[in-house]
């Protein structure tokens, strides 16, 4: 049941993207579709709707695979150009832990996972302080703290930025999903790959021995029991709205009052 749901899943994704839009792209456009890194959220902020390429038949928005791609190569040049040891790759969200811990470690730069503490760019007398020339944002919402305190330093920011996002105090928008393990995953291996390519520390695809699978989060029994406690809570709370709610505002007790 759960393999024919994902076949379902994945070919929904690839009849959302144009053929003429995935010409020459950093690996074949299936491993971007399967890793769902173009698929965004039901809400879409002002900023970020540039950026879609349409809406799916469930609400969910959906990024142009090709823009992702080019906004990737294109980080990556930015990337290069700066002393990795002046590089901060932050993320709050757990999903991103691994992608942005693993992407630092290839690449030099120092990693920043869980919570930001604040004062971390701005406060010199913080024993933990960081004065950064380069900071990677994994998701703007949870890393707000980050992204804020490198406005103040003028570091510029590098954002991977869902259909949700704001855009405010990033400099350059990769547009990608934010919140899934696998999307994340392939978007930093890549970016990864791509920054030692331009850096000349590889030549070719091939010679990036690391593989993707090593930079996704790897979930624990812990997470799956508290993403299983999570589901069950939402659907309690849709049960709920269910049995309150009916057309026009009226509540099932009124209903049963009018009886």
């Amino acid at each position: 049941m759960k393999e024919e749901i994902e076949e379902k899943q994945e070919k929904k994704a690839e009849e959302q993207v144009a053929p003429e839009n995935v010409q020459n792209l950093l690996v074949p456009a299936d491993k971007y579709l399967k890793s769902g890194a173009h698929i965004g959220t039901r809400f879409k902020s002002g900023e970020m709707k540039k950026y879609i390429y349409k809406m799916r038949s469930d609400g969910l928005s959906v990024l142009d695979v090709q823009t992702l791609d080019e906004r990737i190569r294109t980080a990556a040049t930015f990337i290069a150009k700066y002393n990795p040891e002046k590089i901060a790759v932050v993320s709050r969200r757990i999903y991103g832990k691994t992608p942005a811990e693993k992407f630092a470690e290839v690449i030099g730069a120092k990693s920043m996972v869980g919570r930001f503490i604040p004062g971390t760019f701005t406060n010199s007398t913080h024993k933990e302080f960081f004065e950064p020339r380069l900071v990677i944002a994994t998701e703007p919402e949870s890393d707000s703290q980050a992204i804020e305190e490198a406005a103040k330093v003028k570091a510029p920011v590098i954002g991977l930025c869902s259909t949700n996002n704001s855009t405010k105090n990033i400099d350059l928008v990769v547009p990608a999903n934010n919140k899934g393990r696998k999307g994340l995953a392939l978007v930093y291996w890549l970016l990864a790959r791509e920054v030692l390519k331009a850096r000349e520390n590889i030549t070719k695809d091939e010679q990036f021995e690391r593989k993707v699978e090593e930079f996704e989060y790897k979930l624990t029994e812990e997470d799956i029991k508290a993403e299983q406690e999570a589901a069950e809570a939402k659907q309690s709370r849709f049960g709920k709205f269910r049995r309150f709610s009916r057309p026009g505002g009226s509540s099932s007790r009124g209903q049963r009052r009018d009886r």
